[in-house]
């Protein structure tokens, strides 16, 4: 059994203020001194950097499309594990999911499966009395979903706030919190959501302390944990990488780089401990600032980002990018998702990358944004032929050719294609995987590492 005090904080509709909840209430209650244990609702890599800034422990994704349900559960003990309070973000509005898919992958879906009270963070700057209907319909739309209170956000003045809680106390359901209408919190976006702490520093920390800040002043802390108190134990054993497989008792350990820094910030926590646990040494390294891979490499993770917005800097950086050519030429394991892909293409908006993979990239007006179901099209170190896995794509670059001679994946959703390169000892893609959902990848991929 698993005994956590826990809050899901969703809202009726993107841009209520959830981003803002949710991180303001970690660092205000990690100021207090309590463990927090941050979580993401969906494939979203963002928001969990602020949350580990607000926390000081890894953000978690929580995401039953690509993990499964039966998964979500445990993986939210995995991360856990120890904390006086987990804190759980949700996406989108509260019962928006996979598309088409009914509840799959829905902020309330995952709350069901946490059994954990939801707080409903609600944009009150143009209503008053109809903020009681809204909320109404959200607590007695899916009796399963527990909302155990309310934090009205962007509230005008006293005035405003009086008329909103004589509302309320109609509904039956507490509010929780009073935000203020105030200049927004300095977290800049761009063409993906926010910018990702990695490239912020000291700006990102100032922007967390300032959330933390408003919802402490706004809202009441001790009800809040009250209400997370109220959670029942878990019945799941927490998810454990050792599901991947340990390393032998004997043999080498071997090195797996990681890219990692400003450019590629895109990583589930989980695909580190998963390498680790079937026998990697994984070591991170920045792209932008190392010249030399590390000391040893035998395989290469490059995982999502914005190398767009720094591709004058990755391509200045000739040294690493011949290294990274070479080790591929050398048949060692690459596995490369998204920003992976278009760092290993010829070139990136006209400025010369590795060169690994016939093919350019370019920025583009479109965003590619979707839930996904592929299949691996040949044999290759992450996955053998036939392996099928659900993904996410999240990008607006475009690269042509899209897909090589021997593709990564045959897609079946939303229509049927063929996508990305294997070559050698490389597998790259647009698709953004969670190998906690098939971890034989990182087993697979680590056996091809120690054979070289």
């Amino acid at each position: 059994m698993v005994s956590v005090p826990r809050l899901v904080i969703a809202a009726p509709a993107s841009n209520s203020g959830k981003t803002t909840v949710a991180t303001g209430l970690m660092a205000a209650f990690a100021a207090r001194g309590l463990a927090v244990s941050p979580h993401k609702v969906g494939p979203d890599y963002i928001d969990p950097g602020y949350h580990s800034l607000a926390t000081g422990r890894p953000g978690r994704n929580l995401d039953a499309y690509m993990c499964g349900p039966d998964l979500v559960a445990p993986l939210f003990a995995h991360g856990a594990a120890g904390c006086d309070l987990a804190v759980v973000e949700g996406v989108m509005g509260l019962y928006d999911g996979a598309s088409g898919q009914g509840e799959l992958a829905s902020t309330a879906q995952v709350a069901k499966l946490l059994k954990a009270p939801v707080v409903l963070v609600v944009d009150a700057s143009s209503q008053s009395r109809s903020v009681a209907a809204l909320v109404h319909g959200f607590a007695s739309w899916d009796p399963q979903v527990r909302i155990g209170g309310v934090i009205l956000n962007k509230v005008a003045s006293d005035r405003h706030e009086a008329l909103l809680r004589d509302a309320l106390d109609e509904s039956g359901l507490p509010v929780l919190g009073v935000i203020r209408r105030a200049p927004q919190v300095a977290t800049p976006s761009r063409h993906l959501g926010l910018v990702p702490v990695a490239e912020r520093q000291g700006d990102a920390v100032e922007a967390v302390r300032a959330m933390g800040e408003r919802v402490r002043a706004g809202c009441d802390l001790e009800a809040l944990m009250a209400l997370a108190r109220t959670a029942p134990a878990l019945p799941d054993e927490p998810w454990t990488p050792a599901y991947a497989a340990t390393a032998p008792a004997q043999g080498p350990r071997p090195v797996v780089a990681v890219a990692g820094g400003a450019a590629f910030t895109f990583a589930y926590a989980e695909h580190a401990e998963l390498l680790t646990a079937a026998g990697a040494e994984v070591v991170v390294f920045d792209p932008l600032r190392d010249e030399k891979l590390p000391v040893g490499t035998a395989g290469l993770v490059i995982g999502g980002g914005f190398p767009e917005m720094y591709a004058p800097e990755l391509s200045a950086n000739e040294p690493l990018r011949r290294a990274v050519t070479e080790l591929a030429l050398s048949g060692a394991p690459v596995a490369a998702e998204c920003a992976g892909l278009l760092y290993l293409a010829r070139e990136l908006d006209g400025k010369p990358m590795c060169g690994v993979l016939d093919a350019e990239a370019r920025m583009s007006e479109r965003l590619t944004l979707g839930y996904r179901q592929a299949v691996a099209v040949s044999d290759s170190p992450l996955a053998a032929a036939g392996t099928r896995m659900r993904g996410h794509e999240f990008h607006r670059t475009v690269l042509e050719p899209g897909a090589g001679p021997v593709p990564a994946w045959g897609m079946h959703q939303p229509e049927r294609r063929v996508e990305g390169y294997v070559q050698r000892g490389v597998h790259a893609s647009y698709l953004h995987t969670h190998w906690a959902a098939s971890p034989e990848v990182a087993r697979r991929f680590v056996e091809h590492c120690r054979a070289r």
